[in-house]
């Protein structure tokens, strides 16, 4: 699998959907009147920090070994590409997944990862609790500590999960780390994120959107966000370990 950045992508030599997804990520990134709400993200794009990459359909075990793949190859390279950076994941999204629920696609997400962390050839951190229902719990691989974002196109009242295909952005912990060194100046952007959702989306803030390291915050919960204010009790990952028992 083949990581790409902005600059010196050919957007003609792709796919027709690979193309499509890419100039609707740029649309989304760019908008001066309808203003994407993660600055972080929007800044990541204009500095070309971000890297991208492509996978096949999101129901399958073989998408999320292209995952794992792209995965492997983005995370010692990712202090290379600037402060900002994010590995923005494609997913080919066929029709027939059109009428897919919110909820629907949320366990094709936990399965994606549950199914790429066996893939990963390095152990899981040892100071990570494996436990998602540990507040200090956050996804890993390749013994780096990630933070999930999950898009798709059921999302129609939060816009800021709406993307016309099931999409990921993933960010490593390192990044946040660097964003918060400033509490002042990251507590006035995070300020100003929370007043961009309000006018972003249809729907007042999902009341799990929290700060790592809080005690009563849980990461998994974040990662994917309902359309409304409803959340899953239990979260879905689970390391299988390398047993090879997957759901299919």
């Amino acid at each position: 699998m083949e990581l790409f950045e902005k600059e010196s992508l050919n957007i003609d030599d792709l796919q027709v959907w690979k193309k499509d997804a890419l100039e609707k990520f740029e649309a989304k990134m760019v908008d001066k009147e309808q203003r994407f709400p993660c600055i972080p993200a929007t800044q990541g794009h204009s500095l070309n920090h971000l890297r991208y990459g492509f996978v096949g359909d999101p129901r399958e075990v073989s998408s999320a070994e292209e995952l794992a793949n792209l995965l492997s190859a983005y995370t010692p390279q990712s202090k290379n590409y600037g402060k900002y950076t994010s590995l923005i994941i494609f997913y080919e999204t066929p029709a027939d997944l059109s009428k897919t629920s919110v909820e629907e696609f949320e366990q094709m997400f936990w399965k994606q990862l549950s199914w790429a962390s066996e893939f990963d050839s390095i152990e899981w951190p040892e100071n990570i609790p494996v436990d998602p229902h540990d507040s200090a719990w956050e996804f890993c691989f390749q013994g780096e500590k990630y933070f999930m974002y999950c898009a798709t196109p059921a999302h129609q009242n939060r816009q800021s999960r709406y993307f016309p295909y099931f999409m990921l952005a993933i960010t490593p912990r390192w990044v946040l780390e660097k964003f918060n060194s400033s509490p002042s100046l990251a507590q006035k952007i995070k300020s100003n994120i929370r007043e961009r959702i309000t006018h972003y989306d249809s729907i007042s803030i999902h009341p799990d959107l929290n700060s790592y390291g809080e005690e009563d915050n849980f990461e998994w919960k974040q990662y994917y966000l309902h359309d409304d204010d409803s959340a899953l009790s239990k979260c879905p990952f689970h390391r299988m370990l390398n047993t090879m028992k997957r759901e299919e």
